[in-house]
């Protein structure tokens, strides 16, 4: 078949179904391209929307057993896992369904199939059913995402090595897993299992947790992981991998580590993801690509000038809502309008128990830019909201420019943290004060008054933590 379009977005993820839906919005003819049955992205199908269907569970399991310490026991939870497989994937099925509908509601065409690029201007489809079609646009985004990464340190030809979208599919709960890597990635599955009732062990080269977020925060999260978990090892590596019997044999090199070589049911393997920058036919056009990300400029225009790029393709961070975000502007942009990615902050939200979240400057970035900031914190056992849900382990902080009074950044830790940060999103891109936040009236009680009197903090006048101002 030969075909025709205005917009060929090629990814059906949070990016390209974004793109593809504002593009309709706009008047301009579009064709979606992606292997999946309906739009949806490793977002919907193995990432954002299953792992977060599972992370509610794990909850209800925590809140269930402590509730036992408020003078209310359930009984130990009973877990049948083919049930809550079937439950998982019926959510991924309803959102998923959805977005089918809405693309037909727009009248979007919608093409299952990979896509191979021709040149600038045109593309051919293999499709699911085998059908081939040729199409020719006038212009094109790139939505195709990322993949996790799989060092070939951590390579092992076995069932029992898992990554992430394997372990969403909860193919059993094991009695013992090794989660190599403390990003978000994988301390949010390694909670989801810990709370099912493995004894996980967590193993992060790195001297800290979530990289990026502040100490202070991740401290939070850390505490409550090293009652949960079997282990949480820092500066640690994997530096080898056996498959033995019915489980993998581990060597570990750490200072923390008492027996280098231990084993393991199964390994989740959980550092990171890469960008699927291999477009098949990506070289007959002039879109070029650094370090395996595709380069962009700030309408996110790639070097070929009908061509466009969004998401994970072109760089971190490697979030959906900031995807979402750069199609619009990609599409705006292709239309004709006056429009440029420039955000002030991108909120990172770390779907633990308890939740980590943050967004504009971090207190890190600054002590390493030399920026001198005043951090003001919040204390969530002085929260009287936190105290009642049985959650005071938790801080809000502001990281604020002295002179101006001007609100930079913003990062919470504990319950429901994914929640409230869009206000400190919105106040970085406003350039509201500690003044304008302070004086806005927050409900009593609630975790979102912890914003307001972390801006009272400031001041050295919050009403339920003594601080008092220095004075110089």
């Amino acid at each position: 078949m030969t075909s025709s379009t205005q917009l060929a977005v090629i990814g059906g993820g949070p990016g390209g179904y974004a793109a593809a839906f504002r593009a309709a919005d706009l008047g301009i003819q579009v064709t979606l391209i992606d292997e999946a049955a309906n739009p949806g992205g490793v977002c919907l199908y193995r990432g954002c929307m299953p792992s977060k269907a599972l992370l509610h569970v794990a909850k209800v399991l925590t809140d269930a057993r402590e509730a036992r310490a408020w003078g209310v026991d359930f009984g130990e939870p009973a877990l049948d896992i083919n049930r809550l497989r079937s439950w998982k994937n019926g959510v991924v099925d309803k959102l998923t369904d959805g977005l089918g509908q809405l693309s037909a509601q727009r009248h979007v065409t919608y093409l299952r199939g990979r896509a191979e690029l021709c040149g600038p201007t045109s593309a051919r489809v293999a499709g699911a059913d085998g059908q081939v079609t040729d199409l020719r646009f006038d212009h094109a985004i790139l939505a195709t995402g990322s993949r996790p990464a799989s060092p070939p340190a951590l390579a092992l030809d076995s069932d029992r090595v898992w990554d992430s979208s394997r372990a969403l599919d909860v193919p059993s709960v094991p009695r013992s897993l090794l989660v190599v890597g403390g990003g978000y990635i994988g301390l949010e599955l390694g909670s989801v299992y810990a709370a099912l009732g493995s004894a996980v062990t967590v193993v992060e080269m790195a001297p800290g947790l979530l990289p990026g977020a502040d100490l202070d925060l991740t401290a939070v999260v850390a505490r409550r992981l090293e009652a949960v978990c079997a282990a949480v090892l820092l500066e640690t590596a994997v530096v080898g991998l056996a498959e033995e019997g019915d489980g993998v044999r581990v060597t570990l090199q750490g200072p923390g580590v008492e027996e280098s070589d231990q084993r393991f049911e199964r390994v989740l393997v959980a550092v990171g993801r890469v960008p699927n920058s291999e477009i098949p036919g990506l070289e007959r056009t002039g879109v070029r690509r650094d370090r395996g990300f595709v380069v962009v400029d700030g309408q996110r225009r790639t070097a070929e000038p009908t061509i466009f790029a969004v998401g994970d393709l072109v760089g971190e961070p490697m979030l959906a809502h900031k995807a979402s975000h750069e199609a619009r502007i990609a599409v705006e942009a292709i239309a004709g309008r006056k429009t440029v990615f420039e955000p002030g902050a991108i909120p990172a939200v770390v779907f633990t128990d308890p939740e980590v979240a943050w967004c504009g400057l971090t207190e890190a970035q600054a002590g390493a830019d030399g920026r001198a900031v005043q951090v003001c914190r919040f204390p969530w056992g002085a929260s009287g909201r936190a105290v009642t849900l049985g959650r005071p382990a938790g801080v809000t902080k502001l990281v604020v420019e002295p002179k101006s009074e001007q609100i930079l950044g913003v990062g919470i830790a504990g319950s429901g943290a994914g929640e409230l940060i869009a206000e400190g999103v919105l106040a970085i891109e406003m350039g509201a004060t500690v003044s304008d936040l302070r004086l806005c009236i927050h409900p009593h009680p609630t975790l979102s008054e912890t914003l307001m009197e972390s801006a009272d903090v400031f001041f050295g006048q919050s009403t339920h933590t003594y601080r008092p101002k220095r004075t110089r």
